[in-house]
């Protein structure tokens, strides 16, 4: 996502050297020298982030921040300060700033900055459009991913959506199989009729007929009224048939008769009905391969066959665990009334590495339990199954166990290196002051 970031500074060399590195991730960069016309933009447009000298030639640095946040309360304001201006700095930081830079400036750590509080403003508004897709309830609008195999899913639910065609979804358990046929639902010219699915999994012919066909009043005994069935309640929409690989054979016989004709009898009954259905069908099955060994009808899955979309397993997308796992803790903080906001850097690590055979269920599952568990705003690793949380033992066993002293040495290494180095920030991560960080620092000698 592009970012729109301001530099307010009465040196323009400051605002030059500021600019030219701020701009090389792409983010747009503009540039003032007076406190007036830089406000007056705000007003106007705001700004993602802002980098604000303290000292202006016609405002005060400390009086505009609360103006700034007028204009836009997401805006991030990184103060740029003098030596002698900071204390004023720190004040201003406990009054809403992200954080401050002192001049000279080092344009490693301006990058730095600049990249955590633009990973602030983009993680606040993932949250902001996912409350909003919870509002909007499960029609299409929880599916979650950047990645470029789901990308491709994506894609396909455009471009068939519209087309009035049966599809087959073929994916693992847990890959979203009914989420995508909700999405294809609700941007086809179906969408305000309605939305009805069958599990084909586990049931007995006259089950199946009598759930998606409907049955006369006397048909068997039992059925001392009319009931019409799934595909006539549907009427005008789409019917999602899952599992349909686990359906009987005699049964794919009567399914295969409705798609054909486009007519259908309930159970009892002598009188055709019409039938106006869309059909997506599902299965974790090689259909294909079931039709050559004879276990499904081969008739049947050309028909279903139209357009097929294949879903990727979780350990195939997994750029989206992260924002899936932001996904799942506003979901289930709202369902649980609690405020878990983010995950710790080595449980993230741990998820992130994890191959989920259950795909995104699993995931979702494991966060649900989290957010369960978490005492804070914070999930840990504590708060995720055992069986996760062995895998951060496991990943140093190739090379042997190895002392807590090593382990804090070399995740001190870590953060620093991701923060470019600017110990400031490291000791926020780590949670420690600075002359514990600088402790540490002399005495794993990496000062």
């Amino acid at each position: 996502m592009k970012h729109r970031i301001a530099v307010v500074d009465d040196e323009t060399i400051v605002c030059n050297r500021l600019s030219r590195a701020l701009a090389k991730d792409g983010d747009a960069v503009e540039a003032f020298t007076e406190g007036r016309s830089f406000l007056a933009r705000q007003v106007e447009d705001p700004f993602d982030l802002v980098f604000l000298d303290l000292r202006l030639p016609d405002e005060d640095g400390i009086s505009l921040l609360p103006r700034i946040k007028a204009a836009s309360r997401d805006t991030e304001v990184i103060l740029v300060t003098g030596f002698g201006s900071i204390e004023t700095a720190v004040e201003a930081v406990k009054e809403g700033a992200f954080h401050y830079v002192q001049k000279p400036v080092k344009l490693a750590e301006v990058r730095s900055l600049a990249g955590a509080a633009l990973e602030r403003i983009d993680l606040r508004r993932e949250n902001a459009r996912l409350r909003e897709a919870l509002r909007d309830g499960p029609e299409g609008k929880a599916m979650i991913g950047t990645s470029p195999a789901i990308r491709k899913v994506f894609a396909m639910i455009d471009k068939v959506a519209p087309i009035d065609c049966n599809v087959l979804l073929l994916g693992a358990s847990g890959t979203g199989k009914e989420l995508v046929a909700r999405a294809l639902h609700s941007q086809s010219k179906r969408s305000d009729r309605p939305f009805v699915s069958f599990n084909c999994g586990g049931f007995t012919d006259e089950l199946i007929s009598s759930e998606l066909f409907g049955y006369e009043k006397g048909a068997f005994t039992g059925a001392t009224a009319t009931r019409i069935g799934l595909f006539e309640s549907a009427a005008g929409g789409t019917v999602f048939l899952d599992e349909i690989g686990e359906m009987p054979l005699s049964m794919q016989v009567k399914l295969l008769r409705v798609i054909q004709e486009r007519k259908l009898l309930r159970v009892g009954g002598t009188k055709p009905i019409d039938l106006d259905v869309r059909l997506i069908a599902a299965t974790n099955k090689d259909l294909k391969h079931e039709a050559s060994v004879g276990a499904f009808r081969e008739d049947l899955f050309f028909r279903l066959n139209v357009v097929t979309i294949h879903l990727p397993r979780l350990d195939e997308r997994r750029d989206d665990i992260a924002p899936l796992t932001t996904y799942f803790l506003e979901k289930y903080g709202l369902a649980f009334h609690k405020s878990v906001t983010r995950v710790e850097p080595e449980a993230m690590r741990i998820l992130g590495a994890y191959s989920y055979p259950g795909n995104v269920r699993e995931l979702e599952n494991i966060i649900e339990r989290g957010v369960a568990l978490a005492e804070g705003e914070t999930l840990r690793v504590q708060d995720l199954p055992s069986d996760l949380r062995q895998l951060s033992f496991d990943s140093i066993e190739g090379e042997g166990l190895v002392s807590l002293e090593e382990m804090e040495r070399r995740y001190i290494m870590r953060v620093l290196e991701r923060t470019g180095y600017n110990k400031g920030l490291s000791a926020q991560i780590l949670g420690v002051p600075r002359t514990t960080l600088w402790r540490k620092l002399k005495q794993y000698g990496l000062d």
